[in-house]
């Protein structure tokens, strides 16, 4: 297995403040590299296509992460926001890298992009065998353009960008904003929250019977970096940890962590989201070498420890 080496190169990581790219960044510091660059949102509007031509200037490797993300009920309130968001930046960020001679772009999809009724476990064959889950489709699909527009750059230009697939992810440093954060961080600052309290119950949305796979973010940034190193194909490839739970199992988990003693109720009025969410890393495993090392429930606890010191 050929292997990029960083060692002297110059990477840009976009989102690079963000959950996922805090400890990606994390990981890069130790690899030795010649310039780590890291833009701000607050500074940078990588949705403008003049900000990407002055971002990418002699980048041997981009990591693109930047994206408006957010749960169900975000999804919900912003689907035209998440559409186009997430299309700009993705196109913009690729076209200017292309042209400015960058030597590999690693872009990142979503576990939102594959059909509402993909056979389980996921497979990266199936992703375009259907329509994904309604709440979920602008995201999903504005980010699935990075995938086409990876492959189309690749045939035409020769460019070595490659795409990955990542499920569900979880960890200390999450958003716990209850406006727009996922499903673990949410049930926690809701458990946290009716524990201090002392409520009598947390109402969970959905009937709690959809499942999900989630992977610690530590073993994502470990997953995104051995791809920026050892992959260069134009498939797609799944990074999961193959563990699957349900949203009661999961809620009634995380009660016990934090020690809330009162009733869990599930508000079925409220959107379930994709049945099933469970994918097939087996292509992670032989093309990278990644196998996820974190436990779910270990990870569980140091998530739910780091809010709580928060």
């Amino acid at each position: 297995m050929s292997e990029l080496n960083l060692k002297g190169k110059t990477v840009l990581v976009t989102g690079g403040g963000g959950f996922l790219g805090s400890h990606l960044v994390e990981l890069l510091k130790k690899e030795k590299l010649g310039k780590l660059i890291v833009p701000r949102s607050a500074d940078l509007d990588l949705r403008k296509e003049k900000t990407n031509k002055e971002l990418f200037k002699d980048v041997d490797v981009v990591i693109h992460l930047a994206a408006n993300v957010g749960g169900i009920g975000y999804n919900q309130e912003h689907p035209a926001e998440l559409f186009y968001d997430n299309l700009l930046m993705g196109v913009h960020a690729m076209h200017e890298a292309y042209k400015a001679g960058v030597k590999k772009f690693v872009a990142l999809g979503t576990i939102c992009a594959y059909p509402k009724y993909t056979p389980v476990p996921f497979s990266e064959e199936d992703l375009w065998n259907g329509y994904p889950e309604e709440t979920n489709a602008p995201y999903g699909l504005a980010k699935k353009m990075q995938l086409v527009q990876s492959q189309a750059y690749r045939d035409q230009y020769g460019f070595n960008s490659i795409f990955l697939l990542p499920t569900n992810l979880y960890g200390p440093g999450d958003n716990f904003d209850p406006n727009s954060s996922h499903v673990i961080p949410a049930l926690i600052r809701k458990f946290v929250e009716a524990k201090k309290a002392k409520a009598e119950e947390v109402v969970v949305w959905g009937t709690g019977a959809p499942t999900r796979e989630f992977l610690y973010v530590e073993d994502a940034a470990r997953g995104i970096l051995l791809a920026t190193k050892r992959y260069d194909k134009p498939e797609p490839v799944n990074l999961g940890s193959s563990f699957e739970i349900s949203i009661a199992e999961l809620s009634h988990l995380i009660g016990d962590i934090v020690g809330f003693q009162g009733k869990i109720r599930f508000d079925v009025t409220k959107p379930d989201g994709q049945p099933r969410r469970k994918i097939d890393t087996s292509r992670a495993r032989e093309e990278l070498g990644f196998v996820s090392e974190v436990k779910f429930e270990e990870g569980l606890k140091k998530t739910v420890e780091w809010y709580e010191k928060k």
